[in-house]
């Protein structure tokens, strides 16, 4: 009985590993997309998120049933509750990527992208795609560093939204209100999309440390200082 629980925390695990590899892909491929203006391809990723929904629901019903049968404390409490918590994180981040698509349907055959400023959305894509494939070897690994490190690295992120609002706010910017506001949404998509990626990297070390990443973080106040 015991290995069955265990068996079942570890398919939770698996669960979640499978969701961030598929929103990764997703994020991937809404952006290849809306820079080429690839309407069958952005179809198919609208169509592919149901796959998440469905592991999502799958994942929370497992753990549920896992709550209400062994009543777990201690460590496997906090692996059933910390795979609650990145699942939503996952789910929502498959719920960006579609946004991602569903505007590249929606401007289809044009791209909602001016071309000054595929560069840049590539490499945000790029980007995004990268943290969540770090994000699904941290959930595997459990490697607290590793996940630590995803912070730093979103704010490459937050570098590259910054430079799409400049685009918007010069004064020679000539793609009208209806494009602004496309580009607004897109960089809004991506930014959240690596939020979550680090919000699952956080979990993962609150899941193993018992504490939360943005504690561990925290300056040492030197006595006297």
């Amino acid at each position: 009985m015991r290995d069955a629980y265990h068996e079942e925390l570890d398919s939770i695990g698996e669960g979640l590993v499978e969701m961030a590899r598929l929103v990764g892909s997703a994020i991937g491929r809404a952006t290849t997309a809306m820079l080429d203006a690839d309407l069958k391809l952005a179809e198919s990723v609208i169509a592919a998120d149901q796959k998440v929904d469905d592991l999502q629901h799958d994942l929370e019903a497992r753990a549920i049933a896992l709550l209400a049968r062994q009543q777990p404390v201690a460590t496997d409490l906090r692996i059933v509750v910390t795979s609650l918590r990145m699942s939503a994180d996952l789910e929502r981040s498959g719920d960006l990527a579609q946004h991602v698509a569903k505007l590249a349907r929606l401007r289809f055959p044009d791209t909602a992208v001016p071309r000054d400023l595929h560069a840049t959305i590539l490499e945000m894509g790029q980007l995004a795609q990268r943290l969540m494939a770090k994000a699904a070897e941290v959930i595997i690994t459990k490697d607290v560093d590793l996940a630590m490190q995803l912070e730093t690295d979103d704010d490459e992120m937050d570098q590259l939204h910054r430079t799409l609002f400049q685009h918007l706010m010069d004064d020679r910017w000539k793609h009208g209100i209806e494009t602004a506001v496309d580009v607004t949404l897109l960089g809004r998509y991506y930014e959240r999309f690596a939020d979550h990626a680090v919000s699952v990297a956080k979990r993962v070390v609150y899941l193993v440390t018992g504490e939360h990443a943005d504690e561990l973080q925290a300056p040492t106040v030197v006595e006297g200082a």
